[in-house]
Parts: C-alpha cells; sequence; structure tokens
C-alpha cells in the first residue's frame, strides 16, 4: 500500500521543502491539477530530479488529447499521469497507449462518474493500472467520503488496481486500510499539519 502526497496550492519552493520533510514516510508525490495549471510540467521535472527514489504522478485529469498530453507529462519526468474516467474511451486508450511506450503508468480518475461499477469494468479491461475512487474538494463539505466508493470499485475491477482520494486524513486512514487498496492519496491533512512529517509518519504507520 503507497502513500501519495497530493501538492496543490504550495509554491514549487514551498513543496520542495515540504517533500524533503516526508520523503522517507512517502512513495509517490502527487503534483495536483492547480499546481500544473499553474506552472505546467516544471514542477514534474524538478520534483523527480530532486527526488528520483520517489514516484511522482502527474495530475493531469486529461479529458481529450490523451497520447499527446500523456506522452508531455512523462517526457517532463512523470512515472504515472491521470486521465478522466469520464473522458471518451480513445482519449483514455491513448493516454494507456503513451504509458506502454514510454513504460510508465496511468492512474483513471472516477471523479464525477455516475455508474462506478460499470464504468470501472469497462476501464480495467482497457488495461488501466489504476482505478481511483475520488471524493472531489468540492462536495467534501458536505460529509461525502470515498469509502463508499471504494467498496464498489475493489469489487468491479479484475486486473488494475484501486487508489483512494478525497479528504483523506488520520481519522478516516483505519478504515480505508481494512478495506484495502494500493494508492491512498493525502493533501492537506499532510501538507497542512503542524508537523508534516510526524503527520505522514503516523498515517504511514496506519497503512502497514
Amino acid at each position: 500500500m503507497k502513500l501519495q502526497l497530493a501538492l496543490d496550492t504550495q509554491s514549487l519552493e514551498e513543496s520542495l521543502a515540504l517533500v524533503a520533510k516526508v520523503q522517507d514516510c512517502v512513495d509517490i508525490i502527487e503534483i495536483g491539477t492547480p499546481f500544473i495549471l499553474k506552472e505546467g510540467n516544471r514542477p514534474v521535472t524538478a520534483m523527480k530530479k530532486a527526488f528520483p527514489q520517489l514516484l511522482v504522478l502527474a495530475d493531469t485529469k486529461i479529458m481529450d488529447g490523451g497520447a499527446f498530453e500523456a506522452s508531455a507529462a512523462f517526457a517532463a519526468g512523470a512515472d504515472l499521469v491521470t486521465v478522466c474516467a469520464v473522458a471518451y474511451d480513445a482519449t483514455i486508450l491513448g493516454v494507456i497507449e503513451a504509458a506502454k511506450k514510454a513504460g510508465k503508468q496511468v492512474l483513471v480518475d472516477m471523479i464525477a462518474t455516475k455508474d462506478i461499477v460499470n464504468r470501472a469494468k469497462e476501464i480495467d479491461a482497457m488495461g488501466a493500472d489504476y482505478l481511483c475512487c475520488h471524493t472531489a474538494f468540492d462536495i467534501q463539505s458536505t460529509g461525502a467520503s470515498p469509502l463508499a466508493e471504494l467498496k464498489l470499485l475493489n469489487k468491479a475491477i479484475k486486473n488494475g488496481k484501486s487508489a483512494v482520494a478525497g479528504g483523506v486524513k488520520l481519522a478516516t486512514i483505519d478504515e480505508i486500510v481494512e478495506e484495502g487498496t494500493q494508492i491512498v492519496v493525502v493533501g492537506g491533512a499532510i501538507a497542512n499539519a503542524p508537523d508534516p512529517a510526524a503527520m505522514a509518519r503516523a498515517i504511514k504507520e496506519r497503512m502497514r
């Protein structure tokens, strides 16, 4: 089970300093969508250069131009990219093909997917490496949790692996670990903690 740290609103300098503190406790560094929209692929390259031992995920949330956009992120140093499950099949297949050519991986974000079971089965058959149930930031205030979707996802997929994101914190990690998943994505719970290293360590210990 891998711990993924999501970096969304920090500057590149702040992000590098944060990862330096938590690098022994995390497995994947996510360059979040807001970060990429602001800085392009520059943080992807910088993070991979600074921490080559860690996997770097570019949260591109691709919706079109699948092969083209994925290839650009891989060329910048990304080990994984994301594509939205609600995109056309041709787009998702383009991302998967680009990943295969580069020897990299794809995480399909199930955010806003209405029929998560059937769509997960379709995407799993395409050859995606990971499928991620994701409670959107904009609806987390309603009390929504990704746990229910994770249970559905784990039953639906046969080939790929599951991931979970969206408001995950120390208070909710035990239920997620009990259900089982391969990647747990945590953002603000670590980045905004008074002691990020201690929080990352605590979450990682629960995952073990």
